[in-house]
C-alpha cells in the first residue's frame, strides 16, 4: 500500500464531487461498497450514480476543501483514510462552518485501489467551539495558502 495512491483516490472522488460528475465519482467505489452521506443516508456502491445525479441536477452543491489527517495500511491490500473537509458555497470565497465534516474512506486493492466504505460525517464538535474553529481554522489554510 503506499499513501500515494490511497491520496490520489480520495482525491479523485471530491475532485469528481466538485466537477459534479456522478459517473466518475460511483466508479471509485467497489460494486459492493457503502457510502454514509452528510445527512446519513445510506447507498450502497451499485446505487452511487443514480443517487447522485439527481442531486448534483436539482441543487447547487458546495465543492470541497480538505485536508488528509491520516493514511494508515490496515492488511496489505486494505487502508484506512481520515481527512477533515469543509464546503465553500456557491457565490462565496470562504468556507461555511456548518457543512464542515469529518470523513473517512476504507479501500481495498484488487487490481486496483477502490473504495469499500466512505463516511461523510458533519464536524458540528458539540460543546467544543474551539476544535470546530481549529478545524475550519486548517482548511482555510488548504483554501488560502
Amino acid at each position: 500500500m503506499t499513501d500515494a495512491a490511497l491520496r490520489d483516490l480520495y482525491e479523485q472522488l471530491l475532485l469528481a464531487w466538485n466537477r459534479r460528475d456522478a459517473e466518475a465519482y460511483a466508479a471509485l467505489f467497489s460494486p459492493n461498497a457503502l457510502l454514509v452521506g452528510f445527512d446519513g443516508s445510506q447507498v450502497s456502491g451499485r446505487d452511487i450514480a443514480s443517487h447522485l445525479t439527481p442531486i448534483f441536477a436539482d441543487h447547487p452543491t458546495a465543492p470541497y476543501v480538505w485536508k488528509i489527517r491520516e493514511i494508515r495500511a490496515l492488511t496489505p491490500d486494505t487502508a484506512l483514510l481520515y481527512a477533515i473537509a469543509g464546503m465553500v458555497p456557491s457565490g462565496s470565497d470562504d468556507l461555511e462552518p456548518e457543512l464542515n465534516a469529518v470523513q473517512t474512506l476504507v479501500a481495498r486493492k484488487s487490481d486496483t485501489w477502490t473504495i469499500e466504505l466512505f463516511q461523510n460525517t458533519p464536524a458540528q464538535y458539540h460543546g467544543n467551539p474551539s476544535e470546530a474553529e481549529r478545524h475550519t481554522s486548517q482548511l482555510r489554510r488548504v483554501l488560502r495558502p
